[in-house]
Formats: C-alpha cells, structure tokens, sequence
C-alpha cells in the first residue's frame, strides 16, 4: 500500500449552527459543497478537507483536560500566531499555550474538538 493523500477529516459536531460559526467566521475556513444528505457542513483548507458530522447529543472527553494538544485534535499552519489568538480571544474562545514552549496555541470548537494554530 502507498498512501499518497489525506483526504479529509472528520469531527462530530452535537450544534451544526455554532460549529459553523467557528469553523466559517472564526477560523475563516472556506466552505465546499457536499453532496450528502445527513447533516453537515465540509470546509477545504490546503487541499485537505474537514467535514463536520451533526451527532445530536455528541460531547467530547478531554483524556488530558490539562494538556489539550495531548488529546484528539486537529492542527492548521497559520502565517500570524499572535493575530490568530487575538482573533479567538476577541471571540470568547478558550485559548491554551502549547506547553512545550513552540509557536502554538490550543482552543476549542462549541462542542469541544480541540484545535492547534501553529505558526510557520
């Protein structure tokens, strides 16, 4: 086997409305069409999608509610790190400062899928 591409990711979503907000106005991420008919909403960032599934009453679990970047998360490059947690902030989201001291924050979607911005 040679895997060549990722093709998508995808998290569960128990509020489509909110997870919309933060994935498409917070995160910026572009929305694509989807051709599926459950609930949910796809975004493309870097050739790489994310698809958000709607589970009605989903909660997540932090194993290390401490450390959030030692659980489930997904990470995205971004070009400004300080402009990345102001933005989150401005928006009332959690933020966590990687604990290893590198050029990254942690925050949270409405239901709690953690995220990671790192600077490149």
């Amino acid at each position: 086997m040679q895997i060549i591409q990722c093709l998508h990711s995808a998290l569960l979503v128990a509020d489509l409305e909110a997870a919309a907000h933060f994935y498409g106005t917070i995160l910026g991420l572009p929305q694509v069409e989807r051709a599926l008919k459950f609930p949910g909403i796809w975004y493309e960032v870097g050739g790489h999608q994310i698809h958000l599934m709607q589970a009605d009453g989903y909660t997540v679990t932090l194993t290390h509610p401490e450390k959030w970047g030692r659980n489930p998360h997904i990470a995205f490059a971004v070009a400004d790190l300080e402009a990345a947690k102001a933005r989150l902030q401005k928006h009332h989201c959690p933020v966590q400062l990687s604990a290893s001291g590198r050029a990254a924050v942690f925050t949270q979607d409405p239901d709690g899928n953690v995220i990671e911005l790192s600077q490149v």
